[in-house]
């Protein structure tokens, strides 16, 4: 290609080519936060339009912090968080259809559903709904179903993948077809297929109710981890990960041929892993690594090259995780498209960071603003087990109003569960209550064996001090001081000092030279307690005095000023 056809080709036109990232300010930040220092490839974040919740770092056990999305600034040292688990927490995600229920998974190898009430925890919560029991080893990855209700699938270091439905606390189906560990998952739009990777550096496409690989094939070379998320209903994925001289880049695959990429490139040479996450109504995809200060976005088109490059949010403070709400939490009025919630790395501080397009009118967008994903399931979890599959249901933003969820507790297990959950536990620990109580009028014997034991134990203690103490002599008043008294003392000095130092060693007992040596310890304390004081008096003093100058300078300066 020449440079006069390079010079005709022009710009591309989009509305998404000025979009940049606004930090909020310090008052619209979460800070004091002791963010996890766990080396997981994991988010950390997440967000719905009522709460933020970030993984924390504790001594023992596992705990994340959830707070009321508009309760920024310092946070209490105290502050209530949800301490369940037994070991650290890895990832936690919010149930699309219900804002108060999150699940979190753990080096412990369970899954756990919690409730949280409107106003945010008000004590540290250990009750859980739901307690998954079914993975051999830590569970590293969750994701909801995007449409259907109570379906949650999870990845765990034991190679398996368990799809649950959570309303029943039973598991649908058991997928082994990992050889090695899974790096990330990622449902399709209508939840009818995953896609994943693994550490065989293998990219696959699964149908979660049989377990069934549709297609699979090598995704990147580099032995770090790669992600991979859907793009849509296009029938295409994008994965991100590492060449085989560690540069990072990303690819674009057909999911039904997975054998070579549609297109790949090399992005940077950094060594944090990247993250993608993909806007369905904007179609534009973020990738955000970890370690990094900068955010890249591109937009999906559906022909070659499939992506094209937009911009890059740079901040010069590393990442530790990223967090992003859904679009009904937006700001519309701004014309915010997508909003990340970045946890920084050098210090406890949770920043809002807004996607906004330039525009000058204040009206609603309808070209940025396309039917959005609602809060509401469009299948239940028995149909799509009984293989039905269904888009979201979409809303419009254009009311401008954040839509969240006022939904009670939807979680009751069946008692011929096999899971343990805090219900049950409940019950059986205060059945008791549901019993008469029977008075007893049998008399009281004041004087019982365990009593005499009792009273006699403390009485022979007592007499054991006492007798103690009454050993000790009184040490006799030293005689009044004189000069013959001194000379004497002098002369005699050499002679009897010895004597005298063995005679006290064999009389007083060795109690006594105890007391002797606690004596004058506490004299030392007393002393030096004396000079503190004394110092602090000193400089008291001083103090008052540097005050009552400055008084005087003030007044003279107030009378020639006048």
């Amino acid at each position: 290609m020449t440079n006069s056809q390079l010079w005709f080709r022009g710009v591309r036109s989009s509305k998404f080519r000025h979009v940049y990232g606004l930090p909020a300010k310090r008052e619209g930040c979460y800070e004091n936060i002791k963010i996890t220092k766990n080396a997981h490839d994991g988010h950390y974040c997440a967000v719905n339009p009522k709460f933020v919740a970030v993984v924390t770092e504790v001594a023992g056990g596992g705990t994340f912090l959830v707070l009321p999305l508009h309760n920024t600034g310092r946070l209490d040292f105290n502050s209530s968080r949800v301490t369940g688990h037994r070991g650290p927490v890895l990832d936690i995600k919010w149930n699309p259809f219900n804002d108060n229920i999150i699940a979190s998974c753990s080096d412990d190898c369970t899954v756990k559903l919690w409730y949280i009430p409107d106003g945010g925890l008000a004590t540290h919560l250990t009750d859980w709904l739901i307690d998954l029991h079914g993975h051999k080893r830590r569970v590293g990855y969750i994701e909801w179903h995007p449409s259907a209700e109570n379906i949650l699938i999870s990845a765990g270091f034991d190679h398996l993948m368990i799809v649950w439905d959570v309303g029943h606390g039973q598991a649908v189906n058991v997928i082994d077809c990992h050889p090695d560990v899974i790096y990330s998952l990622s449902f399709n739009r209508d939840g009818s297929l995953v896609t994943t990777t693994c550490k065989d550096k293998k990219l696959r496409v699964i149908e979660p109710r049989r377990g069934i690989v549709l297609s699979e094939g090598i995704c990147h070379a580099g032995t770090k981890a790669c992600k991979a998320v859907f793009l849509g209903n296009t029938g295409r994925i994008l994965t991100t990960g590492f060449s085989r001289h560690s540069d990072r880049q990303y690819a674009v695959w057909s999911q039904s041929d997975l054998s070579e990429p549609l297109v790949m490139e090399s992005i940077d040479s950094s060594s944090g892993v990247l993250f993608p996450y993909y806007d369905h109504d904007t179609r534009i995809v973020y990738l955000a690594g970890k370690g990094d200060g900068n955010i890249r976005y591109y937009e999906v088109v559906d022909q070659a090259p499939w992506l094209h490059y937009l911009n890059q949010f740079l901040s010069g403070s590393p990442q530790r995780g990223l967090g992003f709400i859904p679009k009904r939490g937006c700001d519309v009025s701004q014309c915010e498209i997508f909003r990340f919630y970045k946890l920084h790395a050098t210090k406890g501080m949770c920043e809002p960071i807004s996607m906004i397009v330039p525009r000058k009118s204040d009206q609603f967008q309808d070209d940025l603003y396309p039917d959005t994903a609602a809060p509401s399931p469009a299948l239940t979890a028995q149909e799509w087990i009984s293989g039905k599959n269904c888009n979201p249901i979409l809303m419009s933003m254009k009311t401008g109003v954040m839509v969240r969820t006022h939904k009670p507790k939807v979680y009751q297990p069946s008692e011929n569960m096999s899971l343990p959950t805090a219900h049950v536990n409940n019950s059986k620990k205060f059945a008791f209550l549901s019993q008469e109580t029977v008075p007893d009028y049998r008399p009281v014997d004041p004087v019982t064996e365990k009593s005499q034991k009792t009273s006699s134990n403390q009485s022979t203690k007592f007499l054991q001090i006492q007798q103690m103490w009454a050993s000790q002599q009184v040490q006799p008043q030293p005689p009044p001081i004189t000069k013959t008294n001194i000379l004497s003392s002098e002369c005699n000095k050499g002679s009897s000092f010895s004597n005298e130092r063995e005679e006290l060693q064999e009389d007083s007992p060795k109690t006594e030279y105890q007391l002797q040596r606690a004596y004058s310890r506490q004299c030392e304390e007393l002393k030096l307690l004396r000079r503190q004081l004394t110092n602090r008096e000193r400089r008291i003093l001083e103090l008052e005095e540097q005050v009552i100058k400055l008084q005087q300078q003030l007044k003279e300066a107030k009378r020639q000023h006048k």
